[in-house]
């Protein structure tokens, strides 16, 4: 038995933290520039912000009951 949380636990949190940062970057270069964020941008923040939740992903260990 594994003590860390499955591969598609950690994948699944880190692709819902990439949309939730590039969905929050974009709004706020829109109400800053007035014009949609480039995609490029956006996937660059989403991705720069999965790459530590990630490694913090492997380190966590889920609680368990008996």
């Amino acid at each position: 038995m594994s003590l860390f949380l499955p591969f598609w636990q950690r994948l699944l949190v880190t692709i819902v933290a990439m949309l939730v940062a590039s969905w929050v970057a974009g709004l706020i270069w829109q109400a800053v520039f007035r014009f949609p964020l480039p995609s490029y941008v956006g996937g660059m923040v989403g991705g720069l912000a999965a790459l530590p939740l990630w490694d913090l992903l492997k380190r966590i260990r889920p609680s368990g009951g008996p």
